[in-house]
């Protein structure tokens, strides 16, 4: 339910503020007056698109805040899983601001928002119903809407819906496995190939690291070896000179020849110099003589690491994705190969997906049926009770296509004088008898609508006198489960609201100001009085007014 709107800088209104109550409010104000740009800053602050005109001329920017309390569990759901939480009072308050510089934002309890999430919640707020939205009843495609809100027939779409959706997803696998034959083979080639290709490259996790490291020593080897080589020649010398070994051991032989018993320590450590030398060289000719890098070993690591590139241009960039794609192949082809006997259980399995959805589609079709008598009639009282006597107004409920509604085409027919046929809706209603239309529909969902606040703008529109005065009853119905917010230019209406706010206009200092005040009894009774009479209030005028509130108020 809406308990309080705040605007500012909309249009001509600098500052207002409504607190409307939890029954029938009602919105006057002579034309011009600004009634509609309320309703426009209720639609900014429901997510609607608005453009930047709407702000004040000489303001950057303008701002709409709305408190909503009781929220239902759908909205607090969704404001849930966005990370929004009503305040301790379970209420929300959404704040719209629109900048001339910066555009939009929203927020909800202070918490940043989109606009999406915005018009999820706004559907469970606030049905606004104005002229142009009559358009909804002009298409016959919205009408199993309200039948099926009549109807309370929820458990039944369920079902249909599942039904529906399993129908329709197992068609869609049988379509896709009755591809023409010969891109199945096709593919199936290709895949073989494939498959082929990468099993006989036997890739493995790691093997590419690895080569790449063993092609690094093998780009090295040649100064490996003319290092070891030098080593060698270093302790073995050659034709020309002795190397560390030679010079080690002629040394030691001088030492023991000296025969000194003060150097026996040192005869001992240069033998064991000499010996290690000796062991040294040895093992670094027998390295070089079994190098493990060849000319061949350089080939073979090119050729693979060749092999892996190229496959990886083809399967994917690393060893991972490589594998990957042949798990993926190999599961196509098995699903292709076996498509046969896919299919064969797939269309088995839809044959009994199709009488399931026949039988919730006559479930479903069967509650619209009985529920469109009821409801004809009912729309029928509630619009003879308006002053559309005569009216005749059906349901027709025609077998159609499966769809994701059900397999019904339902649409409203209409006769609105006597002697006349029943006609689509959408082509002989007019605006007027479109408006007590909807009215009367939304008395009967009333209670079923699961929306808090309903917004009549100017759904008097075409009427006048005693209809005037039923549509007002019609509206005090309403008012009684929904909180019933309505512009309106008829004394009938005004009257039997509970509510009453004005809409005035003025001028100061060249600019335009519009305020909204709430009309307590007296306030009410002259402003009845002037829509009744115009500007010149008299005695007479004065006490129609009287009258019409005490009439209504006993109503």
């Amino acid at each position: 339910m809406l308990k309080s709107i705040h605007i500012e800088n909309i249009a001509v209104i600098e500052s207002a503020d409504i607190e409307p109550i939890n029954g029938f409010n009602a919105l006057t104000g002579e034309t011009g007056a600004g009634k509609s740009i309320i309703i426009d800053a209720i639609n900014a602050v429901l997510g609607e698109r608005t453009s930047k005109d709407i702000i004040r001329t000489g303001a950057e920017k303008a701002q709409v805040f709305a408190v909503f309390g009781d929220i239902s569990r759908s909205v607090a759901d969704i404001l849930s899983d966005n990370g929004i939480e009503p305040d301790d009072d379970g209420n929300i308050c959404i704040q719209r601001t629109l900048s001339r510089s910066s555009g939009s934002n929203i927020r909800i309890n202070g918490v940043p928002a989109t606009t999406q999430v915005l018009k999820e919640i706004s559907g469970y707020l606030i049905n606004i119903h104005g002229q142009h939205d009559s358009q909804m009843l002009l298409r016959p495609e919205n009408h199993y809407i309200y039948l099926d809100l009549v109807a309370d027939n929820q458990k039944e779409r369920d079902t249909y819906a599942e039904a529906f959706k399993r129908f329709t997803d197992i068609r869609r696998r049988i379509k896709e496995l009755e591809t023409d034959e010969d891109k199945k083979y096709d593919r199936i080639d290709l895949l073989k190939f494939q498959i082929s290709e990468l099993e006989a490259a036997d890739v493995k996790v790691g093997e590419l690291e690895e080569l790449k490291k063993t092609k690094e020593l093998i780009e090295n080897s040649e100064k490996i070896l003319k290092s070891l080589n030098e080593c060698v020649l270093m302790l073995n010398g050659d034709m020309d000179s002795d190397g560390a070994v030679t010079l080690t051991s002629s040394a030691l032989k001088f030492l023991e020849k000296a025969a000194d018993p003060a150097l026996s320590k040192t005869v001992t450590e240069l033998s064991g110099v000499s010996d290690t030398l000796y062991s040294i060289a040895d093992a670094v000719r027998n390295y070089i003589s079994d190098f493990p890098y060849s000319k061949e070993d350089a080939e073979k690591t090119d050729e693979r690491l060749d092999t892996l590139h190229r496959m990886m241009l083809k399967y994917g960039n690393s060893e991972e994705a490589m594998l990957s794609f042949l798990d993926k192949a190999k599961a196509e082809l098995e699903a292709i190969e076996m498509g046969d006997e896919l299919l064969s259980r797939l269309e088995a399995e839809l044959i009994e997906a199709e009488n399931s959805l026949v039988s919730a589609g006559q479930k479903l079709s069967a509650s619209r049926k009985k529920a469109a008598k009821a409801f004809s009639e009912a729309v029928c009282e509630n619009l003879s009770f308006m002053d559309m006597n005569g009216v005749k107004f059906t349901v027709d409920i025609k077998e159609g296509k499966y769809s994701k509604i059900g397999r019904d085409n339902v649409e409203f027919f209409i006769s609105a004088n006597a002697g006349e046929s029943l006609k689509p809706l959408n082509k002989v209603a007019s605006g007027g008898e479109l408006s007590r239309i909807m009215l009367a529909i939304k008395s009967i969902i009333a209670d079923k609508d699961n929306v808090d606040t309903l917004i009549f703008d100017e759904i008097d529109t075409g009427i006048s006198g005693r209809a005037a005065s039923k549509v007002a009853v019609q509206l005090q119905k309403v008012s009684v489960l929904r909180q019933v917010i309505c512009v309106t230019h008829l004394a009938q209406i005004a009257a039997a609201s509970t509510g009453h706010f004005l809409i005035e206009k003025s001028t100061r200092d060249g600019k335009t100001f519009t305020s909204v005040t709430r009309l307590v009894e007296d306030e009410r009774i002259n402003e009845i009085a002037r829509i009744m009479s115009g500007t010149e209030l008299t005695e007479n005028t004065i006490n129609s007014a009287k009258e019409l509130l005490d009439r209504s108020k006993i109503r």
